[in-house]
């Protein structure tokens, strides 16, 4: 993700990192090219014949109706990928939290739950590297981590674990180790709705007709304005493909946010954060039990 200041606007205007200028000015001089042509065929050569816009005008009407929705669908799966990392922030709190509170020793806990995070990072970037793991978890938790289809659900198998061992110890009661296994079941809930955005990308024959039709209007625009406006329809037509193109490349830019490009989510600082906050929990609980 992209750190900005809003109200910084001229720096924002002139930013060429995390924008989509670099995906749209191939097009942009394409289509730019494109109408300098037409502007010498219509100035030294055959003499085209001003055409009725109104077609014209109708296509671009229901074709930025698409871009528009296509937009919004993606900052929707955006956003939603945002709400279940929020989630999974809150239930690793929370599970830390719960068992801390009972005076248990959740030091090993808090490695599982940075472990499960990690993970979980990993697999929506379809990355099998887990080394990052490595140091948090035993060897013969990594070789299941490593070796399982779905790795975030064998992290979860041993989130689970360390409930039910806490609970045979006799450490909780049935009434806590519920909620802990409840924070467990929100994890893997949120899992499950993050593997959904990953897995189910716009359909093809929506994102496929989107791009058919925009290159259609942008390929005849230069028919309908060189004879209206001369040579200005040069910068006319660039500037209309910089904002069709650019705005159709921002719902791609988005689509599905768990990757590396600049506007993903940041999971790595979402990842710290449990690491961190759990953290502080176990060492506060370390604490009050010394105190007590």
């Amino acid at each position: 993700m992209v750190p900005y200041n809003p109200k910084q606007w001229d720096r924002i205007l002139f930013s060429v990192h995390g924008t989509v200028l670099p995906r749209t000015l191939k097009r942009v001089v394409f289509y730019g090219g494109l109408t300098a042509a037409v502007w010498a065929w219509n100035v030294y050569g055959m003499h085209l014949p001003a055409i009725d816009p109104l077609g014209h005008s109708l296509l671009g009407v229901a074709l930025g109706l698409l871009i528009v929705f296509r937009t919004n669908t993606s900052y929707d799966r955006y956003w939603e990928g945002r709400k279940l990392w929020g989630q999974m922030v809150t239930a690793a709190r929370n599970l830390v939290r719960g068992a801390a509170s009972a005076g248990v020793d959740v030091a090993e806990l808090v490695r599982l739950a940075a472990a499960y995070t990690v993970t979980l990072k990993q697999h929506l970037r379809g990355n099998r590297d887990f080394s990052e793991i490595q140091s948090l978890v035993s060897e013969s938790t990594y070789a299941h981590v490593t070796a399982g289809s779905n790795p975030p659900s064998v992290m979860a198998f041993y989130l689970s674990a360390w409930i039910q061992e806490r609970l045979t110890r006799k450490e909780i009661d049935t009434a806590l180790s519920r909620g802990l296994e409840g924070c467990v079941c929100t994890m893997v809930e949120n899992e499950g709705g993050c593997e959904r955005i990953g897995k189910t990308p716009i359909p093809f024959a929506y994102a496929a007709h989107l791009k058919q039709m925009l290159t259609v209007y942008l390929l005849t625009l230069p028919f309908v304005l060189v004879p209206k406006m001369d040579v200005i329809a040069i910068l006319v037509v660039a500037g209309i493909t910089f904002g069709l193109v650019g705005i159709e490349e921002a719902g791609v830019e988005i689509e599905n946010p768990f990757g590396t490009s600049p506007n993903d989510l940041p999971l790595e600082e979402l990842c710290d954060t449990i690491t961190r906050d759990t953290g502080e929990l176990a060492r506060l609980s370390e604490r009050v039990s010394k105190a007590a």
